[in-house]
């Protein structure tokens, strides 16, 4: 019998498939489904530090005297009187914990450290059993040097490591100068765990209606091969666990993820695509492959091609396609 268990930011989970955070984690019973297909975990559907700022602004408003504060104020502004959607989140997360015994993570989508921090005690006090934090800032504004960019990163951890002592998780962009550096710096901040990589809406353009319009909401294969390469890069190399995020639609892609180094994978455009009974068949063929290289554990084989266990550790550094392109 293959022992699928794996370990991913402190938590035991009982295969290496998470359900990632999107619209098919925002409802106890899409949650059922992807518990009952063999999810070992999910990530809710994220709140935004906007939406956290709004209803904070909001109570605070409705509890000003002639423009005045009072210091008793904040103790009036707890989680169970909060408002759509702050309070909605919080008791989804309670109602949640009665209905499935798979590790419930909560998600917040954030940009600052300002003002919203104090949620993720609340989150903690609902039954969260961590936390993942999807972290970016567009590098688009020339007034911001990179190092204020990445300096985002170490304020939000900051703030939030003490507010909680639930696992803290942090997803994020490949954007950087240095993302090795970065990567490296950031698993020593105490964090549990880093989700390579987030990603992000796309803009495109209708050339007949001449407006901006989305493009690629779901991911495709071809997708896997940036994280693919940053797991391999990174494992054995960070002081927390590694999960794998984009372009994983199947059991190959699960398989080549773990063989690069990661923990667990989260997967979100396939279930869109495919159903949660996807994590099924995921399980099940994963299971027949291992079976036919004769692994017994995901950790016999976690990490065996990865950069660190190379004879040719270049070839997760090769940028240039001259080999490949002389035969055309």
């Amino acid at each position: 019998m293959q022992n699928l268990e794996t370990k991913f930011f402190g938590l035991n989970l009982k295969n290496p498939i998470i359900a990632g955070s999107s619209g098919l984690t925002n409802s106890i019973k899409d949650i059922k489904e992807l518990e009952k297909a063999g999810a070992s975990a999910v990530v809710l559907k994220s709140i935004f530090e906007e939406e956290i700022h709004h209803e904070t602004e909001k109570n605070l408003n409705n509890m000003v005297v002639n423009g005045f504060v009072y210091p008793e104020t904040m103790n009036f502004l707890e989680y169970d009187d909060m408002s759509d959607p702050v309070g909605d989140y919080l008791q989804f997360i309670r109602d949640l914990k009665k209905e499935v015994s798979i590790p419930i993570i909560a998600s917040i989508n954030c940009v600052t450290s300002q003002s919203w921090t104090y949620f993720a005690k609340y989150i903690q006090d609902a039954g969260a059993d961590a936390l993942e934090l999807n972290i970016f800032s567009l590098p688009s504004d020339s007034n911001r040097s990179s190092q204020e960019i990445e300096d985002l990163y170490f304020d939000v951890i900051t703030e939030v490591k003490k507010q909680i002592t639930i696992p803290l998780n942090i997803k994020i962009s490949y954007f950087s100068a240095n993302l090795r550096g970065l990567i490296e710096k950031l698993s020593k901040t105490g964090i549990a765990g880093i989700t390579m990589f987030n990603r992000f809406y796309s803009p495109d353009i209708d050339i007949e209606k001449m407006e901006i319009t989305s493009s690629n909401v779901l991911s495709n294969r071809d997708e896997i091969t940036i994280p693919l390469r940053w797991i391999g890069i990174m494992h054995n190399r960070v002081d927390c666990d590694l999960a794998a995020s984009t372009g994983i639609h199947d059991a190959e892609g699960v398989i080549k993820q773990i063989l690069a180094g990661a923990n667990a994978v989260q997967l979100a455009s396939t279930l869109y695509k495919n159903g949660s009974q996807q994590i099924t068949k995921i399980l099940s063929d994963l299971k027949a492959w291992m079976t036919e290289h004769d692994y017994k554990s995901i950790d016999s084989f976690k990490g065996n091609l990865s950069q660190a266990k190379q004879v040719n550790p270049a070839a997760y550094e090769r940028v240039q396609f001259m080999k490949y392109f002389r035969e055309y």
